[in-house]
């Protein structure tokens, strides 16, 4: 009895990251900017935690669910103040004066009592070029008429 439990942890275990949540799609393709444009990349690297909710992470008038592993470049007009917000139970949000030029913020979730909490974090380029590189490209979800 014990050892067909223990067989079947193991199996569990061992089968859980195949199984996984992470977002499948193109490997992370830096976009170049439009002219009077910026990009902001939005990015959330996998973490098994979590990995069920995917809020809605408004930047501009662009709207994207990322899950886990997954990033989405948003494109919006330079020289404007545009506000990047993240909704669950709690809301987060940042506020960039884009320049002609690329931003990064990673998403978070932390722990709440009934769903995770969001954060978006804008990071350096240089730490945010090493951890957008697993990530993927999060497709739009196709449109039901």
């Amino acid at each position: 009895m014990i050892r067909q439990l223990a067989s079947i942890l193991v199996c569990a275990c061992l089968s859980a990251p195949a199984i996984g949540c992470a977002v499948q799609g193109k490997p992370f393709e830096k976009v170049p900017p439009p002219p009077a444009h910026a990009v902001i990349y939005v990015y959330r690297p996998y973490t098994y935690g979590s990995s069920l909710l995917r809020p809605e992470v408004v930047c501009g008038e662009d709207m994207m669910r990322i899950g886990p592993g997954g990033y989405h470049a948003f494109i919006v007009p330079a020289g404007q103040k545009v506000t990047c917000s993240i909704h669950t139970d709690n809301t987060d949000e940042v506020e960039i004066r884009t320049d002609a030029r690329v931003y990064y913020i990673r998403e978070d979730l932390g722990w709440g009592k009934f769903t995770g909490q969001p954060h978006l974090n804008p990071i350096d380029n240089d730490k945010a070029q090493t951890e957008i590189q697993s990530c993927v490209q999060e497709e739009a979800a196709p449109q039901t008429p």
